[in-house]
Order: C-alpha cells, then sequence, then structure tokens
C-alpha cells in the first residue's frame, strides 16, 4: 500500500494582530544604531577596524546580526524570542543601512551629504509598508482563529494573562459563525486560569498618574488656549521662514533674480530647499485649520495638528536630512514627541472631556426645603 502523497504547501499571509510592539521596536532599533554608530565614529575620529590591507566595514555586523535575528525567529517560538529577533534585526539593519553613502557613490563616500535623507527616507518607506500592512484590507475568520491560537502560547508556558486571555475570546468571537474549532477554543480559553498579575511598575504607576494629570488640564479652558498658541507659535516660525528664505535682501528685488540666487549653486537654495518650503506651506495649511476648527471640534482640530506635524516628520524632515544632517535629528525628536502627545490626547479625548468622578461614598444631598 502506497503513502498518501503530502499535502501541497500552500502560502498564506496571516498577520500577526499583535506585532505592533516587535515592529515599532525593529524601526526604533534601527534608527537608534545609525544614531549611535554616528556618534561612536564622530567622537572616535572615524577609526576603522582592521590591518593595512584590511577593512572590516561595519555593514558585516550589521548582516551578522541580522541573520542572528532570523535565526533567532526560526528556530524559537515566543513572545520574548520575537522581542529579542526584532531588536537584533534592528539594530543590524541599521547598522547595515549606515553605509549607504558607500554603494550609492563611484568613490564610496561614506560622507556623502544625501545619505541621511536616504536611510530616513527608507524608514519612513519601512513604517507606511507596515502600517499598511496592519490596515489595507479588514481582518478575516482565519486571521481571528490563528491569533488566538498565538496567544496559547502563553497559556502552555504558565503565563496567559488575564488581558491575553480576554483578547483571545475577543478573537474567537468575531469569527462569525462560529466553527466546531472556534467553539472548542472558547471553552478551553475560558476554562484556564489565568496568571497571577505581574506587579504594577514604575512605568504603568507613572503612566497612571500622566492620565490622571492629562484629565484634570484637559478640562481647563487655559490648557486649550496654551495649545492654540503652541500651534500658533508653530506656524508663525514656518511663515517666517518661508518669508526669510524666500525675500532675502541680498537675492535681489525682482523676482527672476531671487529665482537666479535661489538656484545658483550646490550650497545655496536649490530644489531641496524650494521642497523643503513648499512642505512647510503644507504644514502651516494644517495647523491653520486646526485652530479654525478647536472652537467647534477638539478632535477634528487635533486630527488637522497631526497631519501638520505628519507632513513635517515625512517630508521636510526628509530635506531637512539632506540640509543639515546629523542637526536635524533634534528637529525630528521634537516633532516626533508633539506627534505622541497628540495621539495620546486624542486617545482619551472623551476620557478628559468627562466630568469628575464624585469622591467615594457618594455626595451628601443638601436638605430638602
Amino acid at each position: 500500500m502506497t503513502a498518501a502523497p503530502p499535502a501541497r504547501l500552500r502560502f498564506r499571509l496571516i498577520r500577526n494582530f499583535e506585532s505592533r510592539i516587535d515592529l515599532k521596536l525593529f524601526i526604533v532599533s534601527g534608527i537608534a544604531a545609525v544614531l549611535l554608530i554616528r556618534f561612536y565614529l564622530h567622537i572616535t575620529g572615524y577609526r576603522q577596524i582592521g590591518g593595512g590591507t584590511l577593512h572590516i566595514a561595519h555593514m558585516l555586523w550589521g548582516g551578522l546580526l541580522m541573520m542572528a535575528g532570523i535565526i533567532l525567529l526560526l528556530a524559537y517560538i515566543g513572545r520574548g524570542v520575537r522581542l529579542w529577533g526584532a531588536l537584533l534585526g534592528g539594530v543590524g539593519f541599521g547598522t547595515f543601512i549606515d553605509e549607504i553613502g558607500k554603494f550609492v557613490t563611484r568613490d564610496n563616500d561614506y560622507f556623502y551629504r544625501p545619505a541621511f535623507s536616504l536611510m530616513y527616507v527608507v524608514f519612513v518607506v519601512a513604517y507606511l509598508v507596515i502600517q499598511a500592512i496592519r490596515s489595507h484590507r479588514e481582518r478575516t475568520p482565519l486571521e481571528y482563529t490563528v491569533n488566538a491560537l498565538h496567544e496559547l502560547e502563553e497559556a502552555a508556558m504558565h503565563d496567559l494573562q488575564r488581558d491575553e486571555q480576554e483578547r483571545a475570546l475577543r478573537y474567537l468571537a468575531a469569527v462569525q459563525p462560529p466553527t466546531a474549532l472556534t467553539a472548542g477554543l472558547r471553552s478551553l480559553i475560558a476554562s484556564l486560569e489565568p496568571a497571577a498579575p505581574s506587579p504594577v511598575g514604575r512605568i504603568q504607576r507613572t503612566g497612571a498618574a500622566a492620565l490622571r494629570r492629562y484629565r484634570e488640564l484637559a478640562r481647563r479652558p487655559g490648557f486649550w488656549r496654551a495649545l492654540v498658541v503652541f500651534f500658533i507659535v508653530q506656524l508663525a516660525v514656518k511663515l517666517l521662514h518661508v518669508l526669510i528664505v524666500v525675500f532675502r535682501p541680498e537675492a535681489g528685488e525682482t523676482l527672476a533674480a531671487q529665482v537666479a540666487f535661489m538656484t545658483q549653486g550646490e550650497e545655496s537654495y536649490v530644489v531641496a530647499e524650494w521642497l523643503q518650503l513648499g512642505s512647510s506651506l503644507v504644514s502651516a495649511v494644517f495647523v491653520a485649520r486646526g485652530i479654525i476648527a478647536l472652537r467647534t471640534a477638539r478632535d477634528a482640530a487635533l486630527r488637522e495638528f497631526e497631519r501638520s506635524i505628519l507632513v513635517s516628520v515625512f517630508v521636510t524632515q526628509v530635506f531637512m536630512f539632506y540640509n543639515a544632517q546629523l542637526a536635524a535629528v533634534t528637529v525630528l525628536a521634537f516633532n516626533l514627541l508633539v506627534l505622541l502627545g497628540l495621539g495620546y490626547m486624542r486617545a482619551h479625548l472623551d476620557e478628559a472631556s468627562r466630568p469628575p468622578e464624585p469622591p467615594r461614598g457618594g455626595v451628601r444631598g443638601g436638605s430638602s426645603a
């Protein structure tokens, strides 16, 4: 009796719903690797590893780290393994891409001026691809089922937290109509005893305190007035930048003279500078729209402010890296902090507008007449 032929291997892309932290860690560790390498080389005088005829480029170490991350992910399973794989892969990729200047120039120029812009574009494209993967289509019943099974890894290792158990049950409840597999999984997962909750750490306490403080501030009219002032100042700075660059006295009085001045050489205001100005104006338009919308719809206003910062991060910042290179990191860090703050405000906007809870034990009513 002959054995049955093996089943045909089917290639399916099933998304991991909880991959957000892993993917962010990959991006952040890659960017951090680039910045740390550049800083280290700067303070050590760009020393090289190797002898008289050898030069061991750090791109090689990046490839080895990426290989280590891939082997870790292929050989082992578990949430901790995925985090380490993302960290090693991100650091390796950042170490690899840091030498991009050598591979886009004929003379292998590590200090190629647009290198920072090219690296930044690579990370931006990677971020946009990740966002597209997570949101380009609706979740399928198969994805819900597989992700619920994914949560059972923690149960097998006796580390299933209550929030993970509830998340798995939500995934299975989303499969309609339920199948025999999902019904059995729901019964199994519901019968499991969650692990003891981890002690509340400093990060959780800090987060809870920040949320309480934000709720207090957001109920005050002065908080929103300060927000308007902040973005008005930002709008004024953007417009002032445009006016100074476009109408510099030494450029001449006529439009033709100004255009000739701004296109006269690589170290002056060339195409990259014009594109930076254009993106700054687009960002300023979103700021103005947000200020107008703030009177009637706070969520819409915060969304416009977010769009303004996103234009700065994804477009303007590219040209800033071309012009200022490493010095543009400070501006990027500031924009990212503002973006995180706006996202936090939008996420907790409903909670902030809610009246404060009464003290425990109720509120004493006044005596009736």
